[in-house]
């Protein structure tokens, strides 16, 4: 189905989950996060970020530690508490809450009553008009407890972090955890209201085979899996020096991850999943599926979204707030995060100000990485026909006038396409993962 053109792949690229791309960010001027918050209006998304999590994994790459220290936790917990009152002040009257997701981390790594306490706290202090909930959950986590306070809160979207069902490949990679487990996590959520179900899938892991892969593809959906993100992991312990730990002989090389890909890809939409973007899958019920049907499929820092609001605000350290002219990114250091909520303060002084050509371009890249297709204007279109040219006479993107279509035998190389447009890697070194 797809042909493996290695000279195309080479150089490692942006997952593009924005535009221009964290690694792009530099200090914002003072005030700023201040003022794009009091100019929102309209639809407004929030992100809460919970960095804890009972155990770490090998490969993660998530702003997180381990929630062991009690302490630790309760004054982060204050902090973000601090944060809600601060960042709700900020919106003007005309802002309208309409999506609430919980990420980390793994938010069910602190308590469920906490959990309801930061619930609690939002509705107290966000106009919210019947927000759609989502969470990240760590299935070793789960307990029926937490399944109780999700269908207390009417979270109707959750996403678990399963990776790979291979016993071995778990082992290598730090995430031990039973295929009952599994299954009994994904019971305690459907009993709780939770009717879009996530699975994080990941292939290109130490020891993992096809056959491997095979296994948790079917597993996933023999448990139901409404959606399935399909990742490739990324092996960058240079950046995530945690990822040491695992062996970079046991990985598969690039022609086996290629094919990993393709399988993934053949086995999920042969099983009736339908093709989100080049890398999430989701059945024709649920509301991505149904985004990506009726064109209607974006893209922010959670990833492939049904989410129509261009401000998303980021809660907690680390956290990523986008606006139209704007992206800040939170203090990264718990420490610093909870002096500066603690005080009254935002911590968001470090990102980028979106000017026209960023926008522009962020646009493209957008429309080429969830419809598959855009339209250029002439001044891109001129820069860019020579970079283009390799994938046209492969067909792996067609070009019609000045309307740019990745194809099917295309969509492995969508990422590397769409890197094209981005006007910061021409003179970047910054590092990235592979496109496949």
């Amino acid at each position: 189905m797809w042909t493996y053109h290695p000279e195309l792949l080479a150089r490692a690229v942006p997952r593009y989950t924005s535009y221009p791309t964290a690694a792009d960010f530099g200090p914002l001027d003072s005030g700023a996060i201040e003022r794009a918050m009091g100019e929102a209006s309209g639809d407004v998304s929030l992100y809460l970020h919970i960095p804890f999590c009972e155990m770490i994994c090998y490969y993660c790459g998530c702003n997180t530690g381990v929630a062991g220290k009690r302490a630790r936790v309760e004054s982060y917990l204050a902090a973000l508490h601090q944060e809600i009152a601060t960042v709700a002040s900020l919106l003007p009257a005309s802002a309208r809450v309409r999506r609430i997701a919980f990420g980390g981390g793994s938010p069910n790594a602190i308590l469920p009553a906490e959990f309801l306490a930061l619930v609690d706290a939002l509705h107290a202090h966000f106009p919210l008009y019947a927000p759609t909930w989502s969470i990240e959950l760590d299935p070793r986590s789960m307990n029926p407890a937490w399944g109780r306070a999700i269908g207390e809160v009417g979270m109707t979207r959750a996403s678990m972090g399963v990776q790979t069902f291979a016993s071995h490949c778990q082992k290598a990679i730090g995430r031990e955890q039973s295929p009952l487990l599994i299954s009994r996590s994904v019971e305690w959520l459907r009993a709780a209201g939770v009717t879009s179900l996530n699975f994080d899938l990941m292939y290109g892991l130490p020891h993992q085979s096809t056959a491997d892969l095979a296994d948790s593809l079917e597993n996933t959906r023999l448990m139901g899996a409404d959606r399935i993100a399909l990742f490739g992991y990324a092996h960058v312990p240079h950046m995530v020096p945690r990822q040491k730990m695992i062996p970079e002989e046991a990985l598969p090389g690039a022609i086996e991850r290629f094919a990993m890909a393709e399988q993934g890809f053949a086995a999920l939409t042969g099983n009736g999943y339908r093709s989100i973007g080049f890398d999430h899958f989701a059945l024709p019920h649920d509301p991505m599926a149904e985004a990506a049907r009726t064109r209607r499929l974006k893209r922010n820092f959670q990833g492939f979204t049904d989410d129509p609001s261009d401000v998303l605000i980021g809660l907690g350290s680390s956290a990523i707030s986008s606006f139209p002219g704007l992206i800040a990114q939170n203090e990264k250091n718990n420490g610093r995060y909870r002096m500066l909520s603690s005080q009254g303060r935002l911590s968001a002084v470090h990102g980028i100000v979106r000017h026209g050509d960023d926008q522009l371009r962020g646009a493209v890249i957008e429309q080429l990485l969830c419809q598959g297709h855009t339209a250029i204007a002439p001044c891109l279109l001129g820069e860019l026909r020579a970079a283009l040219a390799p994938f046209l006479t492969r067909d792996l993107a067609r070009l019609s006038g000045h309307e740019l279509a990745i194809t099917a035998e295309g969509l492995p190389y969508a990422r590397v396409i769409a890197s094209l447009f981005d006007a910061y890697r021409a003179g970047s070194h910054q590092r990235f993962s592979s496109a496949i």
